[in-house]
C-alpha cells in the first residue's frame, strides 16, 4: 500500500469514526426530542464523506460495500432535504428522523461487516457474510435500530 492510499485510508476511517460517533449522539438527541444542531450538521456531512470516500477505493466489481454507500447516499439526499431545504417544518421532521436513523445504521451496519472481516478473533466466528454468526449479529443490530428508530420517530413531533 503507497502512502497515499494509506492517507486515504486513515482519512476515510477517520470519517466513518467520527461519523458514527455524532450519529450516536444525534441519535440520543432524537430519542429524547432533543436537536442537536452541531452534531446533527457533523454527522451529516461526515456521514455524506465516509460514503463518497468509499468509492474512492480500488475495485472491479460492484460490491456489497457499494452498493449500501449507494443507498446510504440516497438515503442522505433525502434527509438534507428534510433537515436543509425543509428546515423540518411539519412531516419533514419525521423524514429526518427515519433517513437519518437510517443513515446510521448503515454506517453500523458496515463497520460491523468490517469489524468482522478485519478482526482476526472475529472472522473466526463469521469467516464470511453467509456464515450464521454474520447474520445474527446484523439482525441484532437491525432490530436495536429499529427500537431506536420507533422511539425517535415517536419524539420527533
Amino acid at each position: 500500500m503507497t502512502t497515499v492510499s494509506n492517507t486515504f485510508v486513515l482519512i476515510h476511517v477517520v470519517l466513518s469514526l467520527v461519523s458514527l460517533i455524532s450519529g450516536l449522539v444525534m441519535a440520543g438527541g432524537l430519542m429524547s426530542g432533543h436537536y442537536y444542531s452541531r452534531w446533527i450538521h457533523t454527522f451529516m456531512l461526515t456521514t455524506i464523506l465516509t460514503s463518497v470516500t468509499g468509492f474512492g477505493f480500488p475495485f472491479t466489481d460492484i460490491l456489497p460495500s457499494h452498493i449500501i454507500g449507494g443507498i446510504s447516499l440516497a438515503v442522505l439526499i433525502a434527509a438534507s432535504i428534510a433537515l436543509y431545504v425543509k428546515r423540518l417544518a411539519g412531516h419533514w421532521r419525521k423524514v429526518f428522523v427515519v433517513t437519518g436513523v437510517l443513515a446510521l445504521y448503515l454506517n453500523v451496519f458496515v463497520l460491523i461487516a468490517q469489524l468482522l472481516a478485519k478482526i482476526p478473533a472475529l472472522a473466526l466466528l463469521a469467516p464470511t457474510p453467509a456464515a450464521p454468526t454474520f447474520a445474527a449479529t446484523q439482525t441484532i443490530a437491525l432490530v436495536m435500530f429499529a427500537i431506536l428508530g420507533w422511539v425517535a420517530f415517536k419524539q420527533g413531533k
